[in-house]
């Protein structure tokens, strides 16, 4: 027995992923103060708790860092491919969260070989994206978008500037004309929102992708879709397509919520609250102190247990769901005794995964190109930008993937 099959009282322990014991991971309580929950779980039960998803869905939530690191790291143990979850057959096709879990033939899904092939032509195709010029990209977006609120005196910095930067950004490096973008906008939100048209939207996006590949095809440019398409992987038009739309969505939604968090860490915090008039701490510091404190993922779905086997003192079947517990694992005492948010430095967070089935390189430098970006031309254009309403007016939406705010409400002196 090693010592990731250890419960905290080191016995080890079994407890089945669903039942009387097990806790929901939805809720007020979780959306507003997920921190709390995760402390309780581990105090009760350790590096893995046994939880119930929305719908009752049982699942294990790994809140242990060293615990979501080993799992990460172990593929050919705990797989990415859903199909292999031993609770389908009670699984409804209308349930909320199939979105994230329902098997579709993206990278997100593939294992071995066949996902080092995809990941790899992802990665090289992110990697020839020159930095300077995505950070040009970035400042006139964020001007532009800047340009519609700044005379108001007042804006939402979620729904009016973090939520629409980055598709709007992602989609430039794809070579789409700026024509496209409103319609694709649209229908990205409306498929993240995961309300009735969600699944029409959806359709429509993975439409335009194979319509944008359609194109590079015929005509190659400097851009992702036409690198992934020339990648010596051989991917077909369906796997560019449907790789395209993954990194989009998953640009999308962290990204924003990076960005919305970072304002408001800055907004709301004595310690970052000068630097909104140029003063001392930088703008990376905030951005890293969110990823410590407030991951934008802050739990990801998941794997999926190839055999038998013991985590963190419990018993897990074949086929049973583990959710990484991000979020919990960034602040595991064990990993982090002092719970002081000073993170100046440390990077050593989960907020981006582990493992193969990470964030693909480079693809986490480039999203802190448009974050930091994203925040610093805000600064620069409006630098008295106040809270207006009180922190503890802040709503954040009860996702348990997601960790990001309804609205940012702020007030700022008219500019031209």
């Amino acid at each position: 027995m090693t010592n990731l099959d250890q419960t905290r009282d080191g016995a080890a322990s079994s407890l089945p992923p669903a039942g009387q014991e097990a806790v929901p991971l939805y809720g007020p309580r979780f959306s507003q103060r997920p921190g709390d929950l995760y402390r309780e779980l581990r105090q009760r039960y350790g590096p893995v708790a046994p939880v119930v998803l929305e719908g009752g869905v049982p699942a294990w939530l790994v809140l242990g860092y060293r615990e979501v690191y080993h799992v990460a790291s172990n593929p050919q143990q705990f797989a990415r491919d859903s199909r292999r979850w031993n609770a389908w057959s009670e699984i409804p096709d209308d349930w909320p969260l199939m979105p994230y879990v329902g098997y579709r033939p993206t990278v997100l899904f593939t294992e071995g070989e066949e996902h080092r092939r995809r990941a790899g032509a992802i990665s090289d195709a992110l990697a020839a994206v020159d930095q300077f010029e995505l950070t040009a990209i970035c400042e006139r977006t964020c001007d532009e978008l800047i340009d519609g609120f700044a005379g108001r005196g007042a804006a939402d910095l979620i729904t009016e500037y973090a939520h629409r930067i980055p598709v709007r950004v992602v989609v430039r490096l794809f070579g789409m004309p700026d024509a496209d973008l409103p319609a694709l906008i649209h229908d990205i939100a409306v498929s993240l929102d995961e309300g009735e048209e969600a699944v029409a939207a959806h359709q429509r996006t993975v439409a335009r992708m194979r319509q944008l590949v359609a194109g590079k095809r015929q005509q190659p440019g400097p851009d992702v879709p036409s690198r992934m398409l020339a990648h010596a992987a051989g991917l077909s038009d369906e796997e560019v397509a449907l790789d395209l739309l993954m990194v989009l969505a998953s640009a999308q939604q962290p990204v924003a919520n990076w960005i919305g968090n970072t304002l408001r860490l800055m907004l709301t915090d004595d310690r970052f609250a000068i630097t909104l008039a140029g003063g001392r701490r930088s703008v990376s510091e905030a951005l890293n102190e969110v990823l410590w404190e407030d991951t934008p993922t802050q739990n990801f779905i998941g794997r999926w247990a190839v055999r038998d086997t013991r985590l963190g003192g419990r018993h897990i079947r074949a086929g049973d769901l583990l959710v990484l517990g991000l979020a919990a694992a960034n602040a595991d005492p064990s990993v982090r005794p002092d719970s002081s948010p000073g993170t100046s430095g440390n990077h050593a967070h989960m907020s981006f995964g582990h493992g193969e089935h990470s964030c693909p390189h480079p693809a986490p430098e480039l999203a802190e190109v448009i974050a930091r970006s994203a925040i610093g031309v805000l600064l620069d254009r409006l630098p008295d930008a106040a809270l207006a309403v009180g922190a503890d007016e802040l709503r954040w939406r009860p996702s348990v993937w997601m960790r990001g705010l309804f609205s940012l409400p702020v007030r700022f002196t008219p500019a031209g």
